[in-house]
């Protein structure tokens, strides 16, 4: 596998898991016709984008941000956290909205690792291919 260390993979995987919370943020809010813009998006995702930077200062993830053990521990912290704060900010937590959250939010931060795996994958046995003739 290749080196998965350097600043710029750290620097790319925290912009993914920004973006993947944002997403989510945003499919939540159009699937129930809330309004609010960009702005309503980031309320939205506040909780979760605290839980993820908690997740981001843990040696788990920085040793290897790319990584599916980083992918678990970012999920974990954005999720519990994120559902943590959403629960006291609003006074509520339906258990609807932790399960979607829940599974959402593992199909974006673990999706996109997995997808990242198998492409690099794909770039090490074409480059061993090549390196062979």
């Amino acid at each position: 596998m290749p080196a998965l260390r350097t600043p710029r993979v750290a620097a790319l995987a925290l912009a993914a898991d920004v973006v993947a919370v944002l997403v989510f943020a945003a499919i939540g809010r159009a699937s129930h016709e809330e309004a609010g813009g960009v702005g309503g998006v980031l309320v939205t995702a506040a909780p979760f984008v605290i839980g993820l930077g908690v997740a981001w200062a843990t040696p788990w993830v920085r040793a290897r941000p790319a990584g599916f053990v980083a992918g678990g521990t970012v999920l974990a912290g954005t999720v519990v956290l994120g559902l943590l704060l959403r629960a006291a900010f609003t006074g509520r937590l339906p258990l609807t909205f932790a399960l979607v959250t829940l599974v959402a939010l593992t199909v974006l931060l673990i999706g996109w690792r997995g997808v990242s795996a198998v492409v690099a994958e794909i770039v090490d046995r074409r480059a061993a291919r090549a390196a062979r003739h």
